[in-house]
């Protein structure tokens, strides 16, 4: 009697195997539809991807795992899928100066109010004129270069955004750009470039929606790969917010770097709820004197999400400021890696800095890891310094509020929607504000089940 055929084992992963296919044969493809400096740029891009590892930092090493993602079947999105007719033009929001809406990688359309087009604001496809965004495209710094991500980007970025907005322009409402994706076995690849001239005022909100045909079925990942890359002139202000709510099939990764010029201010708020997989960097370098960042990044994961955050903040200017903050809250099996480095370079005397990663577990089985740390070249500073705490909700505060008359599970839900209300409060559109907190209402409902399980 012959035994019984041993069952298969699925091929073992490595924790670095984003399991992408990337070859030298679609490179080249895209090389072809570009630009002689293009596809210069793109090879040296794709020679570092080839060539770097996954966590270039050796402090963060431990902490990647790519292994949620199956992209074996997706193939990238080529020139010829993103060009064409475009559709109709949005709907422009009475809240909002200006809309970009891209579907699935084809532009649907722009719609700017009168006084943006007065003021000279430039909104549109990044390959509209390639000439134009030539030097924010290969600038040393646009996106870095020690990071196999963002160098896989910067190879194979097939559509984008460009947006200026001219020295002395104050916009009083914001500029939407909104992505729709999540079509199965599609690597779509995106790069964003915002220019603000110097004394301009203005405000961001990006919206990562989901594709506007839903699939019912559990279809195959998709993979999303976007920047924002940002330069503020001298004694200009921006304000960005991020509501990332995509598709439970896709793997993300977003890059977005920052350069910040003489007194010039920058604020980030980003909302992590979506995905299955997302790997979010973010790099601010503070280059002109005064200058200052405010960031507050925040994730709700539940099932077996998994979010990797980093963020870099080099101080080079004098007097400059950085104001960071990580926040995760965790349902089920849901899983973040928050990890945070601050550089205070030989120049940048009086330096305030502060850099604070939090993490609350809402189930026996969500993990939380934190890593904040410091790189001191220059002794004078005002501030230097990181916190970090990882735990359950607060037992004290539950105790107040069930003291108060408010029954458990409503005490929860406000102590854990009030932690992560930092961003929701920093979202400079009214109906985006509002979308954000459905958005994180749904999800408390749906998982509170896991949470009355885990305060039992």
């Amino acid at each position: 009697m012959t035994a019984p055929a041993a069952r298969p084992r699925p091929a073992r992963r490595a924790l670095d195997d984003l399991s992408l296919t990337v070859d030298e044969e679609a490179l080249e493809a895209l090389a072809a539809s570009s630009p002689e400096w293009l596809a210069a740029d793109r090879r040296d891009a794709y020679a570092r991807w080839a060539s770097l590892p996954a966590e270039s930092n050796l402090l963060y090493t431990p902490y990647i795992d790519l292994r949620g993602a199956a992209l074996q079947g997706a193939r990238l999105v080529g020139p010829s899928e993103v060009s064409g007719s475009r559709g109709p033009v949005p709907t422009l929001l009475d809240d909002a100066d200006a809309l970009i809406e891209v579907i699935e990688g084809r532009l649907a359309g722009v719609a700017l109010s009168e006084a943006a087009i007065d003021s000279g604001v430039r909104l549109r496809g990044l390959t509209d004129d390639l000439e134009d965004v030539r030097e924010a495209l290969v600038r040393e710094h646009a996106l870095p270069l020690t990071d196999k991500f963002a160098q896989l980007t910067r190879a194979a970025w097939s559509q984008g955004v460009a947006l200026d907005v001219p020295p002395g322009v104050r916009l009083p409402k914001p500029i939407v750009i909104r992505w729709a994706l999540g079509a199965p076995d599609r690597a779509l690849v995106t790069r964003t470039i915002v220019r603000l001239g110097e004394g301009a005022v203005a405000s961001i909100v990006e919206e990562l929606v989901p594709s506007p045909d839903p699939r019912d079925d559990e279809p195959a990942q998709a993979y999303f790969a976007g920047t924002m890359e940002v330069t503020v002139g001298d004694g200009a202000s921006l304000q960005v917010a991020s509501l990332q709510e995509l598709p439970a099939n896709v793997v993300a990764v977003q890059h977005r770097t920052a350069n910040i010029g003489e007194g010039s201010t920058l604020q980030w708020a980003l909302a992590q709820t979506g995905g299955r997989l997302v790997r979010s960097r973010v790099e601010n370098r503070l280059v002109g004197d005064r200058s200052s960042v405010r960031q507050v990044e925040i994730v709700f994961g539940a099932a077996d999400q998994l979010f990797d955050l980093t963020s870099y903040t080099t101080h080079i200017g004098r007097d400059t400021t950085g104001d960071l903050l990580s926040k995760g809250a965790l349902l089920e099996r849901s899983r973040t890696y928050m990890k945070g480095l601050i550089v205070i370079e030989k120049s940048a005397h009086g330096t305030d800095s502060f850099l604070g990663e939090f993490g609350m577990n809402l189930s026996k089985d969500a993990r939380s890891v934190a890593i904040p740390s410091l790189e001191i070249d220059q002794p004078d500073c005002r501030r230097a310094m990181h916190s970090s705490s990882v735990g359950p909700v607060d037992e004290t505060q539950l105790f107040y509020l069930e003291s108060r008359g408010i029954p458990p599970d409503e005490a929860r839900k406000f102590i854990v929607l009030g932690f992560l209300e930092p961003v929701v409060a920093r979202v400079p559109l009214a109906s985006a504000q509002d979308r954000l907190r459905e958005l994180l209402e749904e999800k408390w409902i749906a998982g509170s089940g896991d949470v009355s399980r885990a305060a039992a």
